[in-house]
């Protein structure tokens, strides 16, 4: 099974590319292929520490959105991890309506992940709303990223509406563990990649290159529990009657 990952949240700062830098490397260090595609044009974090699997993408631009279908098409061996920027939702579901890209994606072997990254703030709680909302009969796989580098506490909204209104749609929760903020800014000055910050020198001492590692072991351990699920289900899925197989395009 080959997968699409979409990292979103709308949201400015709650750490999108920093999921997508994740799931980079757990894809490097897995030793698995894929192709980024970094939509975020005015930082292009992604790019900076992960520039040799990137390509800039310009979501307004259906074109340029169109290369990841492409992508698709050329090698389905291939993965793909695209970083969406902050404020580009309604554009890059125009693209996925008119497309009816998950539908099309799926009917290629690809299962697509829809990644909402998101604070502790009431701001990603009403934005996660409406995308549920929105997308509800789409066929991709809901991952709701709490990510507590950027919160807290996410006790209000495992009580809210929201959070019910996503367990029903088949959403994953996926809690992106806090990295110590002080050392989260020493790997992104150095420009360091997962990998480096846990096995090269850079700046960082031998205890906090300890802590990069147990917090990728953390981690990858729910990316790997994230995979076995959809596939356990897509499986499910296939044995039943009826279902399209793969088309070739």
């Amino acid at each position: 099974m080959s997968r699409v990952h979409f990292i979103g949240g709308e949201k400015g700062g709650v750490g999108k590319s920093f999921t997508a830098r994740l799931l980079a490397q757990y894809y490097v260090d897995s030793g698995l292929s894929f192709q980024g595609f970094d939509a975020d044009m005015s930082h292009q974090t992604f790019s900076r520490f992960y520039g040799d699997f990137n390509k800039p993408l310009q979501v307004g631009d259906y074109e340029s959105l169109d290369q990841i279908i492409d992508a698709a098409a050329a090698k389905p061996e291939v993965d793909i991890i695209v970083d969406l920027a902050a404020q580009t939702s309604a554009q890059f579901e125009a693209w996925v309506d008119d497309s009816a890209t998950f539908d099309l994606l799926k009917m290629m072997g690809f299962e697509s992940f829809l990644w909402h990254v998101m604070d502790d703030g009431f701001d990603s709680v009403c934005l996660l709303d409406k995308l549920i909302l929105r997308r509800k009969k789409d066929p991709a796989n809901l991952v709701v990223v709490e990510n507590f580098g950027r919160g807290d506490s996410f006790e209000l909204f495992e009580k809210s509406e929201t959070y019910a209104r996503a367990d029903k749609f088949g959403a994953t929760f996926f809690h992106l563990s806090h990295l110590h903020p002080a050392l989260a800014r020493k790997v992104d000055f150095n420009c360091s990649s997962f990998w480096a910050a846990s096995n090269n020198q850079d700046g960082l001492s031998i205890a906090e290159r300890q802590r990069v590692r147990i917090w990728l072991i953390k981690q990858y351990a729910q990316i790997e529990a994230l995979f076995d699920s959809v596939e356990s289900k897509a499986a499910s899925e296939l044995e039943q009657p009826g279902n399209i197989i793969a088309a070739k395009f």
